[in-house]
């Protein structure tokens, strides 16, 4: 499993993460998701929302793996994005993909 994988997975253990469409919009409107992370298979609608919310209020916003990847990771069925919502878990994810798009 990819190390930002792993990470994902213990901020979802420490309850530093929101996921669910709505849930997600109003935690990025109200600042409080540092980074937003969303499955490559999501439905065009749903990545556009995330996508435009987050540009507009300038919050990283990555494209993963797949939902079940991305599911399998965190321990929950059929989630397509992921905002986390710590600063210390947000910086550490940001650079590991940052570094696996590099290469």
């Amino acid at each position: 499993m990819n190390k930002h994988l792993s990470l994902l997975g213990l901020a979802v253990r420490a309850g530093k993460c929101t996921f669910g469409e709505e849930a997600i919009v109003r935690d990025i409107q109200k600042e409080k998701a540092k980074i937003v992370l969303i499955a490559e298979d999501t439905g065009k609608q749903t990545k556009k929302k995330l996508t435009d919310k987050c540009s507009y209020y300038d919050i990283p916003c990555y494209t993963v793996e797949d939902r079940d990847i991305l599911s399998h990771a965190i321990g929950k069925e059929g989630r397509v994005a992921i905002a986390v919502l710590d600063e210390g878990f947000a910086k550490k994810l940001k650079s590991l993909l940052d570094e696996s798009i590099r290469g």
